[in-house]
């Protein structure tokens, strides 16, 4: 009968009983609905974009920019990347936690125990002194121990259940972590190729400032232009040199920063054919952005998913905190065999023991229900922290929608101006060679150009980095493996 009510209160589980937190209702993202579609302009990047509803957030979105250099990039930091390594190593040391703490809570413990140990006995101390003391001996002791302790209230089942959650932690910090690597890839090589192309531009537009120098100082010679002209030329020359130095430290930063990414150390030049491939030409702009629903994304993005494995951990942790309150039952058993000559120990059995355990709190001094409420606000801090994630991830996909419909804006408009600019130095070529205008007008048409392109530049590679960050703040599916997929240990009641 004891047997048997035992077994029934082992399915008593306390404490709560975990639940995902309710995923949120908006049905987009932004305050006032977005557009069908951002504006365009007619040059390289200046596509519109529409935006259109998905289920899910595309798998391997890197590959929507349709460039065989980035995604060649991407998959060999997903290889080679130490951050992913160590990521990796984590989950599966949390898993082997699990699998050591389930082996001991699930099963019961067995030892074998063998001993030999050499005796010599005083009988005097024990009254007997008619008696001479016998020779030293040899005593062998061999016995094997059972014990097994009872969840009755569910405390070894909420303590497993808790480290499971963090083996989901683990997984879902992993995920985020390939969905990081990935970002950092593409928006570094997205930003290495304007910058190639703005050290170009600034090369140009200060050998353009520098001819009309040179022009100036001779008219300054043969005094057609004032002394105060020519300074405010030198300045400007100076100036547009000065932007050189930082274009070309970021440029190398780029490439330091990649190389870590990638694995390799920053004097490695082993991706230079593929770096040397990404230009932003070679980068066309996605025509369509999928967009999943605020409640998708909760249910996708990595680092909420792994917020919630911090709460549901934390849920756990209450269940234990509150089942260490009630009593333990445990039960133990030994057999063996203990002589004096070791060819007798496995002739029979001599020694044999059973025992019961109860074990019931009744002082500590107010530990356990402090524990018990510690565990509570552990719990309500994980929540506001879960709450907090979601807010965040909503907020980075909002930013950058109004970031996208921004930068097209701004593109429009900088292509506009680049046009423009360039409409005008034809014009001024034409009248050059009519006579019309002098050599520095001409110049300085095509000096502003070249300012005008280095700006569309700067914009088109905006809205590259900007759509980039728009896919990596929706979180998507499981970013792909590029290696085997290691067993996940059994799950138990979620």
């Amino acid at each position: 009968m004891t047997l048997l009510i035992i077994t029934a209160l082992a399915g008593c589980t306390v404490g709560p009983d975990f639940h995902s937190p309710a995923a949120p209702q908006a049905p987009g993202y932004t305050r006032a609905p977005l557009p069908a579609a951002t504006v365009s302009a007619p040059g390289p990047g200046g596509a519109m974009q529409a935006f259109a509803s998905t289920a899910h957030a595309p798998r391997a979105w890197w590959k929507q920019f349709g460039n065989p250099a980035l995604d060649s990039l991407v998959d060999e930091a997903l290889r080679a990347s130490p951050t992913l390594d160590s990521a990796r190593a984590k989950l599966v040391e949390a898993r082997e936690n699990y699998n050591a703490q389930a082996g001991a809570a699930l099963f019961p413990s067995v030892d074998l125990k063998l001993s030999g140990t050499r005796q010599k006995l005083d009988l005097a101390a024990f009254g007997i002194t008619q008696m001479q003391n016998p020779p030293p001996f040899t005593l062998y002791d061999a016995s094997v121990s059972v014990s097994y302790v009872f969840d009755l209230f569910g405390a070894n089942r909420r303590a497993l259940e808790a480290t499971l959650a963090q083996v989901d932690y683990q997984e879902y910090e992993l995920e985020a972590a390939r969905l990081t690597v990935a970002g950092n890839v593409v928006a570094t090589a997205m930003r290495r190729a304007a910058l190639r192309d703005e050290i170009g531009l600034t090369q140009r537009l200060i050998g353009a400032q520098a001819q009309q120098l040179s022009i100036m100082e001779a008219r300054l010679a043969a005094g057609g232009v004032a002394r105060l002209d020519v300074h405010s030329q030198r300045t400007l020359l100076a100036q547009t040199r000065a932007t050189l130095a930082p274009l070309t430290t970021q440029l190398a930063q780029t490439d330091h920063q990649l190389a870590i990414l990638l694995g390799e150390e920053p004097s490695s030049s082993a991706f230079a054919p593929q770096l040397d491939a990404l230009t932003l030409d070679t980068l066309p702009l996605p025509d369509t952005l999928a967009l999943t629903l605020p409640s998708t994304l909760a249910r996708e993005r990595p680092d909420i998913r792994a917020a919630e494995a911090l709460l549901h951990q934390a849920s756990a942790n209450v269940g234990v905190a509150t089942a260490n309150l009630f009593p333990q039952i445990s039960i133990s058993a030994g057999v063996g065999s203990e002589r004096t000559r070791i060819e007798d120990v496995i002739t029979g059995l001599n020694i044999w023991n059973v025992g019961l355990g109860l074990t019931q709190p009744i002082f500590h001094g107010g530990e356990l229900r402090a524990k018990r409420r510690a565990a509570q606000a552990a719990y309500e801090a994980a929540f506001a922290d879960y709450k907090q994630t979601v807010l965040q991830a909503l907020q980075q996909v909002a930013d950058t929608l109004h970031a996208l419909q921004d930068d097209a804006l701004e593109l429009q408009t900088r292509d506009d101006a680049a046009r423009e600019a360039q409409a005008s130095a034809a014009i001024a070529h034409d009248r050059y060679t009519a006579g019309g205008v002098s050599e520095f007008d001409l110049i300085d048409a095509q000096r502003q150009v070249l300012q005008s392109a280095l700006d569309r530049t700067r914009a088109q590679a905006t809205r590259l980095t900007d759509t980039a960050a728009l896919y990596q703040a929706l979180g998507g599916a499981a970013l792909p493996e590029e290696a085997a997929h290691e067993e996940a240990p059994q799950r138990g009641n979620r």
